[in-house]
C-alpha cells in the first residue's frame, strides 16, 4: 500500500533520495484496493526517442533511474505516435482500440473513443488531472478549443503548430495561445521551457490541495519540427534551446552491427531495395537529425529536474510516481534506414521506461519484457482506480517488486494502410517473429543475433520455433483481455 508523507517544505537539494513505504499489489491488471493515500502520478512522454539517447541525460538518469526502476526491455506494440499514445491512454492494443495511424480514415485524434480513458478513470477516483503539450495526430485541426474528456486542466497544442518549437498554440483550458514565431528563436518561448514552465505551476498550485494529482507532460523533442514560416531547419532538426546549441557538437553517430547492413538478403524486399548509406546522406543523419534530437532532449532533461524539484519542495515527492517514457523508438541507419519508426525492429520498437515512486526499488534494473499497453494498468493499480474498458496489458508494480515474474510474449503490428503494407508479430524475450502483409517473414533469435542480422525463418533447425510462434501469434493478433496475457513456452531450434 502506498503510505503519502504529510505535506512538508522539504530541503531544496536534488540529491536526497526520496524515503518509500511499502507496497502491496494484487494480481495483473487489478486494482490495489482502496489506499490510505493515493501517490500523485507524473507521466512525461517524449517523443521519437530510442533507447540509446538516454546516456545523454543526466537528470533523468540521476533523479529517476537511481532512484527508480528500470525496464531495460521495454517495448511499444504499435511504433508510431498515436496508435501508440492511445495505447497509453486505454491499456489497449491497437487492434483494439482501434486507432491504426496517424490520419483519418484508419487513425488520429477522431478515431479513440475517448469517453474511457485513463484520465477519465482518475477523475472517477478522485484525481485532479492536468494535460499539457502534445496530445493525438490530428488533434486541434477541427475543433481547437474541444477539450477530451477526462482533464481538469488542458493545455493541449494544436495541430499542425504542434510540430514547431516556436510558433506554436496551444488550447489553454478552452482558450487559444500562440506562443512567439517560428521563424523567431526567443529563448524565453522555447516549446519545452514553456511546458516545463506549466508544469511546475501545476504542481505548486495542486500540491496544497490535499488531493492526488495526474499530470501528463507530453513535449515535442526529440521528433522533427515540420518548416514554417521561414524556419531554418538546415543545421538542427529539431532546433534545440538556444543555451543548448552546440553541446553536443562532438557526438557521433552509433553505428552498431546493424548499421547501413552489408547483407540483407534475408529482409523483407522493403529493406533488400533499400541502398547502402551514402558518406553524404552519413554526414546529415548526424549532424542535423542526431545533434539536433540529442540536444533538443537536454531542455526535457532541464524539465525533469525542474519538475522534481518542484514535488520535493512542496512535500510530494515521496508520494509521487513518475514515469518517463517515450511513444516509439527511432531508426538512424540500422538496416539502411535512415530515420523513421513503424518497422518491427529493436530500434523502432524499444523505448526508455523509467519509473520512480513509492515501493519501487532504487536503482533496479527489470529484464522482462515491459510494453506500453501495461502503462495504464501499473498507473490504475497505484492508484486504487478501476478501467472503464477491457485492458490488454498487467500491472508492472509486481514484476518491479519481484512479487511476480512473467513470461510473456508482447504483439507487435501496424495498420492496414501504414505506407501501403502492414505486419503483425511477436516480441517475447528470446524471439521476434513477423507476418508481413506482403506474405514475407521474419524470425530472430534475440539471444544470439541481438542486432538481427539473419531472420532464420527459413532455416529447418527453426521451423519448430516458427510454427510455435505462428500459432501464438494466430491467437495474439486478435486478442483482448486476459487472452493477451497468456503465454506458452516456445522451443528452441534443433541440432
Amino acid at each position: 500500500m502506498f503510505a503519502r508523507p504529510r505535506r512538508r517544505q522539504l530541503g531544496a537539494t536534488l540529491l536526497a533520495l526520496a524515503g518509500v513505504a511499502a507496497l502491496t499489489v494484487t494480481t495483473a491488471g487489478a486494482p490495489a484496493g482502496a489506499l490510505a493515500a493515493k501517490p500523485n502520478v507524473v507521466v512525461i512522454m517524449v517523443d521519437d526517442m530510442n533507447v540509446s539517447a538516454l546516456r545523454h541525460l543526466p537528470n533523468v538518469r540521476s533523479l529517476l533511474a537511481t532512484p527508480g526502476t528500470t525496464f531495460d526491455n521495454s517495448v511499444v506494440s504499435y511504433s508510431l505516435c498515436c496508435p501508440s499514445r492511445s495505447t497509453f491512454l486505454t491499456g489497449q492494443y491497437a487492434h483494439n482500440h482501434g486507432v491504426l495511424g496517424n490520419q483519418p480514415p484508419d487513425g488520429g485524434y477522431e478515431k479513440l473513443p475517448a469517453a474511457e480513458t485513463l484520465p477519465v478513470w482518475l477523475r472517477r477516483a478522485g484525481y485532479d488531472t492536468a494535460h499539457i503539450g502534445k496530445f493525438l495526430n490530428g488533434y486541434g485541426r477541427a475543433r481547437p478549443t474541444e477539450i477530451p474528456p477526462g482533464w481538469a486542466e488542458w493545455y493541449g497544442s494544436v495541430d499542425p503548430s504542434t510540430y514547431r518549437m516556436w510558433g506554436y498554440t496551444l488550447n489553454e483550458n478552452g482558450v487559444l495561445r500562440t506562443y512567439g514565431a517560428a521563424d523567431v528563436e526567443d529563448p524565453a518561448l522555447y516549446q519545452t521551457d514553456v511546458y516545463a514552465r506549466k508544469a511546475v505551476d501545476y504542481i505548486r498550485r495542486k500540491a496544497p490541495a490535499g488531493e492526488p494529482f495526474f499530470l501528463s507532460f507530453a513535449p515535442l523533442a526529440p521528433h522533427g519540427e515540420g518548416a514554417a514560416n521561414g524556419s531554418d531547419l538546415s543545421q538542427r532538426n529539431p532546433r534545440p534551446a538556444p543555451r543548448h546549441r552546440g553541446d553536443l557538437e562532438n557526438v557521433t553517430l552509433p553505428k552498431p552491427p546493424s548499421y547501413d547492413e552489408a547483407d540483407v538478403s534475408d529482409k523483407p524486399a522493403a529493406i533488400r531495395n533499400r541502398p547502402r548509406i551514402t558518406p553524404a546522406n552519413e554526414d546529415r543523419i548526424e549532424d542535423v537529425r542526431l545533434k539536433g534530437r540529442l540536444e533538443s532532449l537536454l531542455a526535457v532533461d532541464d524539465a525533469v529536474a525542474d519538475i522534481v524539484a518542484a514535488l520535493q519542495a512542496s512535500g510530494e515527492l515521496a508520494g509521487t510516481l513518475i514515469v518517463f517514457t517515450s511513444d516509439n523508438g527511432w531508426m538512424q541507419g540500422e538496416h539502411r534506414i535512415q530515420s523513421g519508426k513503424t518497422v518491427p525492429y529493436e530500434e523502432s520498437i524499444r523505448v526508455p521506461l523509467i519509473i520512480r515512486g513509492p515501493g519501487l526499488p532504487a536503482g533496479k534494473h527489470v529484464s522482462t519484457i515491459a510494453a506500453n499497453v501495461d502503462l495504464a494498468p501499473t498507473i490504475l493499480d497505484a492508484a486504487g482506480a478501476t478501467a472503464g474498458v477491457t485492458v490488454d496489458g498487467r500491472s508492472l508494480l509486481p514484476i518491479a517488486d519481484d512479487t511476480a515474474s512473467l513470461a510473456r510474449g508482447i504483439v507487435i503490428e501496424t495498420g492496414p494502410k501504414q505506407s501501403g503494407r502492414w505486419y503483425a508479430g511477436l516480441r517475447a524475450p528470446r524471439w521476434k517473429y513477423v507476418e508481413h502483409s506482403t506474405g514475407e517473414r521474419e524470425l530472430y533469435d534475440l539471444q544470439q543475433d541481438p542486432y538481427e542480422l539473419v531472420s532464420v525463418h527459413n532455416d529447418p533447425r527453426y521451423a519448430t520455433t516458427r510454427q510455435a510462434l505462428a500459432n501464438r501469434l494466430a491467437t495474439l493478433r486478435t486478442c483482448a483481455g486476459d487472452v493477451c496475457r497468456q503465454w506458452t513456452p516456445v522451443p528452441g531450434p534443433q541440432p
